[in-house]
């Protein structure tokens, strides 16, 4: 009899543990879905790089409006065979990305004095590389009041500081909402392809200016690669997409 009373008490807890069960699935489901992370979130590679290839075309830009108005006339201001692409402005943008967001203070002034430093630093850095590795110099401020070796100057550097104030105001957190907002597989997928041919743009244009610099010193070609590089991108070419490079210790007049 016992047995038999327990039995009979099985199919009530049986619909308190299905009432339970509903319960608590009801309660799963009505929670918000956890939001799904963004593409380029934070500070990663992928946001570095649209970074780096944005500030390549506000370069690019930059160098050629500044041709247009301030010396009336027009050049390609690319810094690379293809593409409207500025690799100084590129690089440039990635170190003041890093520097300026990883500061402790967010003060106006501090912004300003970093990047005046950082931005003739760099800029310096990079004329003096370009000298050493190319034999040419693309800019050259000998002439201007308080510059260091004519690789930069106080005025390049104010403009600097205000670059860099205006690109954590504004600029900065707009790229990286936008850069965020792609979809993440076409983001992964466009990173990857333009990040190839990148790599690409950058070795085929740093091995032509090689030669360049080589076939200005007299020297001809000594394998297959620089007959190549000759053929496809000989002095003609060169001037053309780099007007602006002088070799050093030539008197460019």
């Amino acid at each position: 009899m016992e047995r038999k009373g327990k039995e009979s008490r099985d199919p009530v807890r049986q619909d308190q543990d299905r009432e339970q069960e509903a319960d608590r699935v009801s309660a799963l489901s009505s929670r918000p879905p956890a939001e799904e992370k963004k593409f380029a979130q934070g500070m990663c590679f992928a946001k570095l790089f649209w970074i780096f290839m944005i500030g390549c075309v506000i370069g690019f830009i930059a160098e050629t409006l500044y041709c247009i108005f301030i010396e009336h006339k027009f050049e390609f201001r690319a810094g690379l065979l293809y593409g409207p692409f500025n690799p100084v402005y590129g690089f440039g943008a990635v170190l003041i990305t890093l520097v300026l967001t990883a500061l402790p203070t967010r003060k106006l002034v501090w912004i300003f004095v970093i990047s005046m430093l950082l931005g003739a630093g760099f800029e310096y850095v990079c004329s003096w590389f370009q000298e050493l590795a190319f034999g040419t110099v693309s800019w050259q401020y000998e002439d201007t009041m308080w510059n260091i070796g004519g690789r930069t100057n106080l005025a390049f550097a104010f403009c600097w500081g205000i670059l860099g104030s205006l690109w954590m105001a504004g600029i900065y957190p707009f790229l990286s909402r936008l850069i965020e907002s792609l979809p993440r597989k076409w983001g992964r997928i466009l990173t990857a392809a333009f990040c190839a041919f990148m790599v690409f743009d950058l070795t085929i244009s740093a091995m032509a200016a090689g030669r360049h610099t080589a076939r200005r010193a007299g020297e001809p070609p000594r394998n297959g690669v620089e007959r190549f590089l000759d053929q496809v991108y000989p002095d003609e070419v060169m001037d053309k997409i780099y007007p602006n490079a002088t070799p050093v210790n030539t008197d460019a007049s």
